[in-house]
């Protein structure tokens, strides 16, 4: 209820900041399971547009555990299905929290295989989660207003949704799965960009 209502309030107050955005590909989407949207983490309001762009499906989050540290933060956070990671050391539950979360709710995953939005290195945790979930990958991009002062003044937003993929535990004559998913994921990041 809390997700349904703040995304519908943040719907309203982009719209009258920045107007309609584009949605492509939204036809990618499974309708009747989860899935888990991977992107490029590229500002602090891409996760805000790609749920958006995938509405009315709700969300879960994975979030560096430092924004757990203050009260209120966490306390919004944690409504909108957020559960914290230490990316330093990440242990089982960065793999084992979504997972559960992909087959016992009714929630789907956004997560930024980057891990931060200043690299563009993939981190496997993404390939395993898909693995281990047996829930398809959807690559998606965002193209928009990065800033505050980018919605202000009325930038395009659009969010391109790629076609899913479900991650193989083996595949004939691969020996690294993890390795050739993610080099499949950045394709379909470049790919999608390129629209």
């Amino acid at each position: 209820m809390f997700f349904s209502s703040l995304r519908l309030l943040v719907r309203l107050l982009v719209l009258l900041l920045n107007g309609r955005m584009t949605v492509v590909g939204k036809e990618n989407l499974p309708k009747d399971d989860n899935y888990i949207l991977i992107a490029p983490h590229r500002s602090w309001i891409d996760p805000v547009f790609l749920v958006l762009a995938a509405s009315p499906k709700q969300f879960s989050f994975m979030a560096k555990k430092e924004l757990f540290k203050n009260p209120a933060f966490r306390w919004l956070i944690t409504k909108m299905n957020a559960f914290p990671v230490d990316r330093k050391n990440p242990g089982p539950s960065a793999i084992k929290t979504p997972v559960k979360i992909l087959k016992e709710t009714d929630l789907s995953l956004v997560i930024f295989p980057t891990g931060t939005r200043h690299s563009t290195e993939l981190k496997g945790g993404a390939v395993t989660i898909a693995k281990m979930s047996k829930k398809p990958i959807i690559p998606v991009v965002y193209h928009g207003p990065y800033t505050f002062k980018d919605l202000l003044k009325r930038k395009p937003a659009i969010v391109r949704f790629g076609e899913p993929f479900m991650v193989e535990r083996k595949l004939e004559g691969i020996k690294d799965t993890t390795a050739h998913y993610s080099e499949r994921i950045q394709q379909a990041f470049n790919d999608l960009d390129a629209e």
